[in-house]
């Protein structure tokens, strides 16, 4: 067998077999209370190589590893060390490893915490959630496999757990008891949970989802006190009637401003303690669908809030008044850069973004080229919708991308060395047709999405291909090299600081490139594609990398690392 495709097959299958023989007890092995050091704000700022310790590993959203005993010369090598099966339902975790513990988000409101050498369990929390037969609850109505939060967060001796209806859960880290549940938002009006939090300046954030529904209350970002859950401060994402960017919604009244979700983790500065989130499109998505063509603020935007009071600092909206359901919410990469300090989005539309993150005045847009609903100037930033582009209702139009984006949820990741960021992309068209919508208290959005689509098809630069992870010049938005798939990718990027860029297709392949050109030095094919964030980290001098795979009942976590020999050198 080509060394390239090389992979540890017999081992694969055997605990492949293994999975479905795992049991799910609450408690495993025992820890020692004493050995666990709290988390403070100075590990989240500066983490130890070995751990993981937040979304993106670290606040900066770069989704980097320092770690370098994996590297171009013998990931070749790679085998994989363990296994372990997660809980059935919607998963696209991302693990955090902390003193030798993985702990990971589960569908169902649920915590693993494993021995991240072996995989045995430590503990693991279930915590269930009222009553979901609600009508509203859209995203994940009665029946559908229970869906799973994107992330958790950890502070002081505490493990955070956003819940899907609404709740915040801190976990003790330890002991997998419950330390304290706050009730955020009143899951019956729709507001639910799909990602984790992060810690900022000692305060636990979230950003809310689940805004569809027509009520008289909107989406928002909160803080938490992380010993008690206590609100410390609520950031509306719409402007309201009256306030400041009230007009942008003409004369809508406040029932009817639906949209803003901040459904992806933000990122934090301590330089500047400011946190940076991201509010994706308003809704009904189209402008003749929620009947305002204003700007609809602050939605579709990145907002710099005081990490302590919550007061907004800036605000950017990339594309006002959006009307495609062509939203910039996903992750806020900040990079240092020429001396200033910059703010890095690329959302579905394939536009990389550069933003001052002190000021939140606009530096760059870099088009990937995929996209076909408007131009942007490139000396002031502003976006001119093409002509018959902005949707007329019932009258069908065709565009690029589709609803999906020519990017969607899967974080990018940033490597120091070649200065580039690493973006899973999927390019598309659609046709179809927006259309008109009541407008009616009480009314789930998503019930009627105002959107009837034809086809959904590759864009025609794709050719066969359906994906591509794509690596970019962050200074000059050029591409320095793609990697076609056939299969969209279903994982974030991972990059490793011995010279190595990990991506995945929805064809259950795991690549290890080379970061620098792009080639492939090893692949290997799972059960179940990636979905979700892969990871790497360090226990006793042996770096691993961990994958996430999904797919209901495959859901599951692979963790590859090198022979121990090759290890201890």
């Amino acid at each position: 067998m080509d060394a390239l495709f090389r992979a540890p097959l017999a081992l694969l299958s055997i605990m492949t077999a293994a999975l479905s023989l795992l049991t799910e007890p609450v408690t495993g092995q025992t820890q020692n209370p004493d050995a666990f050091v709290p988390v403070t704000n100075e590990i989240l700022q500066d983490p130890s190589p070995n751990d993981w310790v937040n979304w993106r590993r670290t606040l900066d959203g770069w989704g980097y590893s320092p770690l370098s005993q994996i590297n171009t010369a013998n990931v070749h090598e790679l085998q994989l060390v363990w296994a372990w099966q997660l809980d059935t339902g919607v998963s696209r975790p991302t693990p955090l490893v902390y003193g030798g513990l993985m702990f990971i988000p589960n569908p169902g409101n649920s915590v693993h915490a494993l021995d991240a050498t072996t995989g045995e369990l430590v503990w693991q929390f279930t915590r269930e959630p009222e009553d979901r037969s609600d009508p509203n609850d859209a995203l994940n109505p009665a029946g559908r496999p229970a869906r799973g939060s994107r992330s958790i967060a950890m502070y002081g001796r505490n493990i955070y757990l956003n819940t899907s209806d609404a709740h915040i859960v801190a976990i003790d880290a330890q002991t997998g008891r419950l330390a304290w549940d706050h009730e955020v938002a009143d899951y019956t009006l729709g507001y639910t949970y799909t990602s984790g939090p992060i810690v900022a300046n000692g305060n636990i954030v979230s950003g809310m989802t689940g805004c569809q529904n027509y009520k008289d209350d909107v989406c928002f970002i909160s803080a938490h006190d992380p010993n008690t859950g206590d609100e410390v401060w609520r950031t509306s994402t719409i402007a309201q009637p009256g306030e400041p960017g009230g007009d942008s919604w003409g004369d809508l009244p406040l029932v009817f401003r639906a949209g803003g979700d901040s459904w992806i983790p933000g990122s934090y500065d301590q330089r500047t303690n400011l946190t940076y989130w991201s509010t994706s499109q308003a809704k009904p998505w189209a402008r003749v669908s929620r009947k305002t063509d204003g700007d609809a603020l602050y939605t579709n935007s990145v907002l710099a809030l005081d990490a302590t009071s919550g007061e907004l600092a800036w605000y950017y909206q990339f594309t006002p008044g959006e009307t495609h359901d062509l939203d910039d919410v996903f992750e806020s990469v900040l990079i240092d850069r020429d001396g200033r300090r910059s703010l890095f989005k690329m959302g579905k539309l394939g536009i990389l973004w550069e933003l001052d993150r002190t000021t939140g005045e606009f530096i760059a847009a870099h088009d990937l080229g995929y996209q076909n609903v408007l131009d942007v100037d490139l000396q002031s930033g502003q976006v001119t919708y093409r002509p018959d582009m902005i949707p007329v209702a019932d009258v069908e139009l065709e565009f690029c991308p589709d609803l999906l984006g020519v990017r969607n949820w899967r974080a990018s990741a940033y490597h120091p060395t070649t200065e580039a960021l690493y973006i899973p992309t999927h390019p598309t068209c659609v046709t179809g047709m927006f259309t008109e919508l009541e407008q009616n208290e009480g009314n789930n959005y998503y019930a009627d999405r105002g959107f009837l689509q034809r086809e959904s098809k590759p864009h025609p630069a794709m050719g066969d291909d359906r994906g591509q992870l794509i690596a970019m010049d962050i200074a000059s938005g050029n591409i320095i090299w793609k990697h076609p798939m056939r299969t969209r990718p279903l994982a974030a990027a991972l990059t490793m600081a011995g010279g190595l860029v990990v991506g995945a297709d929805t064809d259950r392949n795991l690549y290890f490139h080379d970061a620098e050109d792009g080639e492939v030095l090893f692949q290997t094919r799972l059960p179940a594609s990636v979905q979700g964030f892969p990871i790497s980290y360090g226990v006793n001098g042996r770096q691993y990398v961990a994958a996430p795979v999904g797919g209901n009942r495959s859901n599951a976590v692979y963790v590859f690392a090198l022979p121990e020999q090759l290890s201890d050198r």
